[in-house]
């Protein structure tokens, strides 16, 4: 293996540990209260080294939300999509949601203090906007796509559907589930959008 390969390795390892610590260290403090010499702390390193990897918060932010697309990614590519209609994609999406809610609750915290500070950082909107707007076309082709299987109602806004769909998880975890059962929120989202003899099954 060449020197240059094995660099990279090591970088890669490294900027997903410190990734990792970020991620931590938000559940624990928020996004306010992350601290660069924490972070280097969690992985072993120092703050110099650190800031050679994130040199910025910004940098930072855009490396924590990197660690978070790659789970996202990684979940996705994790079970067959090909083939499905579009209720039964909607069903995997909300599934997925939940076995992240499982394994991962982490992430879901982390979306949502990077989701508030969004709101009045620029820095860090500019960074979480593109995986949000991704995340709602997304949903809003599988709403077209289940208009044109039969399995939605026509018809059918299609954006408008996935700003509700996606601003109702979002919500939901950015509140810990405090109102109400996930399982009753996604029965009465499906219910927005199906045909009534596609409901089964």
């Amino acid at each position: 293996m060449s020197e240059t390969h094995t660099k990279r390795e090591t970088t890669d390892e490294r900027r997903t540990a410190i990734a990792a610590a970020a991620r931590g260290l938000i559940v624990e403090k928020g996004l306010e209260g992350l601290r660069t010499r924490d972070i280097a702390q969690h992985v072993g390193i120092n703050v110099a080294t650190l800031h050679y990897h994130v040199p910025s918060k910004a940098a930072l932010v855009e490396l924590v939300a990197e660690s978070i697309r790659d789970d996202f990614k990684a979940q996705a590519q994790s079970r067959q999509r090909a083939g499905r209609t579009g209720l039964e994609l909607l069903r995997m999406e909300f599934e997925d949601f939940q076995q992240l809610r499982s394994d991962k609750p982490e992430l879901l915290i982390v979306m949502a203090e990077l989701g508030e500070r969004a709101r009045r950082d620029p820095e860090v909107a500019a960074i979480m906007s593109p995986m949000r707007v991704f995340w709602i076309n997304q949903i809003a082709d599988i709403l077209r796509q289940g208009v044109v299987d039969g399995s939605f109602r026509q018809p059918l806004d299609a954006d408008a559907g996935a700003l509700l769909f996606t601003g109702a998880l979002s919500e939901f975890a950015r509140t810990g589930g405090r109102f109400g059962d996930a399982q009753a929120l996604y029965t009465e989202l499906e219910r927005a959008f199906v045909r009534p003899q596609a409901s089964q099954g």
